[in-house]
C-alpha cells in the first residue's frame, strides 16, 4: 500500500514538472538568455555589426564615471525620486484615508475620478501636459487672466519650472494608482481596531500613526519600492514632456540609455548595456535598503 502511494506522488510530482516545464523554458528563453546576453555585451565597445571585447575589459565601467552627461542623469533622476515618490505617495495615502470614510457617499465615483489618470497612455498624458505647459498653452492662459503673472513663461524651456512640470505629471499619473493599494489594504483592517482605540482615547493622529501605518507597513514597503524603481526608470515623461531639455538639464537615465542605443545614430549597445546594469544595481540596493528598513521581525 505504501509503494502504490509513493508511486502515485511520484506521478504528480512528475506531472507538475511537465507543466512547468514549458514555462520555465520560455521564462529561460526569452528574459535569463537575453539577460546573460546584455552582460556580455556590456564588455564589447564598437557598433552592433563589428562588436569586439574592450581594452580595458571593463572599459565601459570606467567610462560612465567619467560621462559628465549620464553624471547628470542619475543627479535628475534622483532629483524626481526624492521630491515626487514622498509627496506621491503621502498624498495616496491621504486620498485612501478619505475615501476609506464608511459614511463618505458617491465612494465609487471618487475613486473611479482619482484612478482614472492611471488609465491615461504615457505618450498622451506627457503630450498632454507638454500643451498645457505650453508658452501658450492652458496653464499660462489661466495664470495671466487670474493675475498671477504679467507674461507667459517658458515652463518646458526652463530648467527649474521643466522639473516640476515633469514632478507634477508624475504624480497626477501615479497617485491614484498607489491610493488603490492603500484602500485595499484599509479596508482589510477591521473598523473594530479604530473604535477600541476611540474608547482608550486615542486621536487621529495617533491612531494613524500607531494603528494603520503598522497595519500597512507591507503595502507601504511595496509602493516605496515599486515608485522607485519605477522613478529609476523614468522614459516617457523626459522624452516625450521635454524631450531632456533644456540642454539636458531634465534628462533622465533611461532617456540617456535609449540615446546611446538609438537616438542620434550613435548605436553604441556596449556602452548602454552596462548603463543598464549599473540602473539595475541601483534598483536592487534601493529595494534591498526598503526591506531592510521596514522588516521589524524580531
Amino acid at each position: 500500500m505504501e509503494t502504490k502511494k509513493s508511486s502515485v506522488l511520484a506521478k504528480q510530482h512528475r506531472a507538475g514538472w511537465y507543466f512547468l516545464t514549458p514555462a520555465t523554458a520560455l521564462i529561460v528563453i526569452m528574459a535569463f538568455w537575453p539577460i546573460l546576453n546584455a552582460f556580455i555585451m556590456s564588455f564589447k565597445t564598437g557598433s552592433s555589426a563589428s562588436m569586439k571585447w574592450a581594452s580595458p575589459f571593463i572599459y565601459n565601467y570606467q567610462r560612465m564615471f567619467q560621462d559628465k552627461l549620464f553624471i547628470r542623469s542619475v543627479g535628475n533622476t534622483f532629483f524626481y525620486l526624492i521630491i515626487q515618490v514622498p509627496i506621491m505617495l503621502v498624498l495616496a495615502m491621504v486620498l485612501a484615508q478619505l475615501l476609506n470614510n464608511k459614511d463618505l457617499k458617491f465612494k465609487g465615483v471618487f475613486r473611479t475620478c482619482i484612478f482614472l489618470p492611471c488609465a491615461t497612455a504615457l505618450v498622451s498624458y506627457s503630450l498632454i501636459f507638454k500643451s498645457m505647459f505650453a508658452t501658450q498653452g492652458l496653464v499660462n492662459a489661466a495664470l495671466l487672466k487670474a493675475g498671477l503673472i504679467s507674461e507667459n513663461i517658458n515652463f518646458i524651456g526652463t530648467t527649474s519650472t521643466a522639473r516640476l512640470v515633469i514632478i507634477l505629471a508624475l504624480i497626477w499619473r501615479w497617485t491614484g494608482y498607489n491610493m488603490v493599494f492603500y484602500l485595499a489594504g484599509l479596508q482589510n483592517i477591521e473598523y473594530s481596531v479604530y473604535e477600541a482605540a476611540k474608547i482608550d482615547g486615542a486621536n487621529a493622529w495617533q491612531t494613524f500613526w500607531m494603528i494603520t501605518v503598522p497595519l500597512l507597513r507591507p503595502t507601504i514597503i511595496m509602493t516605496v519600492i515599486m515608485s522607485i524603481n519605477g522613478t529609476l526608470q523614468l522614459f516617457d515623461e523626459s522624452v516625450n514632456l521635454t524631450s531632456g531639455g533644456p540642454a539636458n538639464s531634465t534628462i533622465t537615465m533611461s532617456h540617456y540609455i535609449y540615446n546611446n542605443s538609438f537616438g542620434k545614430g550613435v548605436a553604441n549597445f556596449g556602452y548602454s548595456t552596462a548603463l543598464s546594469f549599473i540602473v539595475f544595481i541601483m534598483v536592487a540596493i534601493l529595494a534591498l535598503i526598503n526591506l531592510k528598513v521596514g522588516d521589524q521581525r524580531d
